[in-house]
């Protein structure tokens, strides 16, 4: 019983040990602009063999944690419909064929020239070929470019390496080293392979289209929410299983399953029921990643691993930006490409594991090219890190685009979005003279469309205000989309042209606050106005009558409007301001609510209104 129980606190330890290198490292990576992907990587060396040794067998975690990789094509699957991805298809067949093709040649040229032979070299080549499909998914992520042409094709080339990997195990066979008593059995059994690997795929297509959607149908008529999210891992679990026994990647099991759902009236619970699974695994994947970093095998063979991360490295980005540039795609999208990619990946481990089994490289070849392939993925967030640094933002032509100077209009508008457009048509239909900038180029020729005319200016320089005629205006709107920005701006007005009225668009609670004590003539919480007209008709639908519920709506906006005054005074009195710190505000005691046809407010729901304004000045986001 004493052995069971210090078996059961050891494997707790690790647990906790996995949790508190993942919450430790990511916020303080992430802290330093270095991504989340690169704490986690960190945190793996530091906890694995080779660093605290809290593990010893990092491999038999990275089994497990691949299925975060799994979970991650899953939902990628359910974003890409079947006619998406037909519409992808030239760039999946094309773009990926080409790229996995040229840099397959252009790294196998590589080990060739460094006296390898060109079998190993190979298999050296194609295994570092396959991109990290979970770092790059991530990275992609975090930057919000999944859906972005850029981010389509870049999906494009994982899915065809994906399938890759199935082709470059035959052929890994193809290139062993000839073994007595081998016959021609050996291409009946490939043949064999290649035949069940289709059987996999046709099995899942035909299990997805007529399957699937009945049996989730079924599942929820029984109103049971965890046997929902039990069939949505089984769905995703199965299909990975069953091509993995088909001899193909589990990665592109899930994803097709994903996409034969994706017109699911189900997706959208899938989605969120497979979601917590896929964060927590993906992030633990990448953790198992740095505990198979063997640091010996980096110490004895330091230059050698440290070369040829480099050339690869090197070569692949030289690849990829020559086939991108090929193919027409512009400079800094080609770039980014390349350093993106330029990364070896998780299948490379698959290959060199089955080049070993049939004698093409041997374990400490195996060894260090599992070496060279991780380093190089723990390299890419700094190499983007690099490139961000070195290259410089676009700039947005302004051909065919005026800039703001010497404008004389009566009103000035800053900001020409949604809100922007709305807030100036009363100006237009009553005769009065409006100027407009914003620094939007496509958004400026998109309104040049409707017959609007807008400049080119950035509202936070002064220069461009003075020009944009802001001292002449008889009132500024300041309509821009973001709080900062609209706090920056009209802290420039109130000093620069301290009579000309400022009327400014607010993001959140916060950002009213900044701009009352700026002394703005009026700020507008853009969601503030449409959630009172929301919430009275809500009133009037549910039976209150008209009156009434522009009695109440009116009572709401007097206890806002005391909340935060009281929220502003009370940031001041604490002599550093409110925005400084972040002590709550005080509350003001309820209102008398307003009484109308023996009807009153819900006195414990408005004293409850009032006190939760004690954590909107600490939060600053309320609306």
């Amino acid at each position: 019983m004493a052995a069971e129980a210090t078996g059961s606190a050891n494997d707790l330890v690790q647990v906790v040990a996995l949790l508190a290198a993942g919450v430790v490292a990511v916020p303080i990576f992430k802290r330093l602009k270095l991504g989340s992907i690169l704490g986690y990587l960190t945190a793996g060396v530091i906890i694995g063999p080779f660093g605290l040794r809290v593990f010893s067998d990092p491999a038999s975690i990275l089994h497990v944690a691949e299925l975060g990789v799994v979970m991650f094509l899953f939902i990628i699957g359910l974003e890409m419909r079947p006619s998406r991805l037909w519409g992808l298809r030239r760039e999946i067949f094309g773009l990926g064929v080409l790229q996995v093709g040229l840099c397959s040649a252009l790294l196998t040229m590589v080990g060739v020239a460094t006296g390898f032979p060109i079998a190993a070299s190979f298999v050296a080549a194609a295994g570092f070929v396959l991109t990290s499909t979970a770092i790059v998914m991530q990275l992609l992520e975090e930057r919000g470019e999944l859906a972005s042409t850029s981010g389509q094709r870049i999906i494009s080339i994982l899915l065809l390496e994906d399938l890759a990997i199935v082709p470059l195990l035959a052929l890994v066979v193809f290139l062993a080293p000839a073994q007595p008593g081998q016959d021609s059995l050996d291409m009946s059994q490939r043949m064999i392979d290649v035949a069940i690997g289709l059987g996999s795929i046709a099995g899942l297509v035909i299990a997805g289209r007529y399957l699937l959607n009945p049996l989730f149908r079924i599942l929820a008529d029984s109103h049971a929410r965890e046997v929902m999210t039990a069939a949505a891992l089984l769905v995703v679990l199965g299909a990975a299983l069953a091509m993995q026994l088909g001899g193909l990647s589990m990665a592109m099991g899930a994803f097709l399953a994903g996409v034969l759902l994706s017109e699911s009236t189900f997706r959208h619970q899938l989605e969120a029921d497979v979601e917590p699974f896929r964060g927590i695994l993906l992030g633990l994947f990448f953790i198992a990643v740095g505990m198979s970093l063997d640091l010996r095998i980096v110490a004895q063979n330091w230059a050698l691993i440290a070369f040829y991360v480099v050339a690869y490295m090197v070569m692949k980005a030289i690849g990829i930006y020559a086939v991108a540039r090929m193919l027409r795609t512009a400079h800094r999208e080609a770039l980014e490409r390349a350093v993106i990619m330029a990364q070896g990946g998780e299948f490379a481990f698959v290959l060199y594991a089955a080049a070993t089994a049939v004698g093409i490289i041997d374990g400490a070849q195996n060894a260090t090219l599992t070496a060279i392939v991780i380093v190089s993925m723990v390299l890419t967030p700094l190499a983007i890190l690099v490139m961000r640094r070195l290259t410089p933002a676009p700039q947005q032509s302004l051909d065919g685009i005026d800039i703001a100077d010497g404008l004389d209009g009566s009103v000035l508008v800053i900001g020409f979005g949604r809100f922007g457009q709305i807030a100036t048509q009363p100006l237009l239909l009553r005769g009065i003279d409006v100027s407009i900038i914003d620094n939007d180029v496509e958004m400026i020729q998109a309104a040049a469309n409707f017959g609007f005319k807008v400049y080119y200016g950035d509202g936070t320089r002064l220069d461009i205000l003075h020009a944009a005629g802001a001292g002449r205006a008889r009132a500024v709107l300041v309509c821009v989309d973001k709080g900062d920005t609209a706090v920056q701006i009209a802290e420039h007005i109130k000093a620069e042209f301290p009579l000309v009225p400022v009327l400014v668009r607010a993001f959140d609670r916060g950002v009213s606050m900044k701009l009352v004590e700026l002394g703005v003539e009026f700020q507008l919480r853009e969601t503030f106005e449409s959630a009172l007209l929301f919430g009275k008709t809500t009133l009037e639908t549910l039976g209150v009558e008209q009156d009434d519920a522009e009695e109440v709506i009116l009572d709401v906006r007097r206890r806002d409007e005391a909340r935060l005054e009281a929220q502003i005074a009370g940031g001041l009195q604490a002599g550093r301001g409110f925005f400084k710190g972040n002590m709550p505000a005080p509350v003001p005691a309820p209102l008398a609510p307003p009484r109308s046809r023996g009807r009153a407010m819900n006195e414990e729901a408005a004293d409850a209104l009032d006190s939760a304004a004690r954590s909107e000045a600490a939060e600053g986001g309320a609306t």
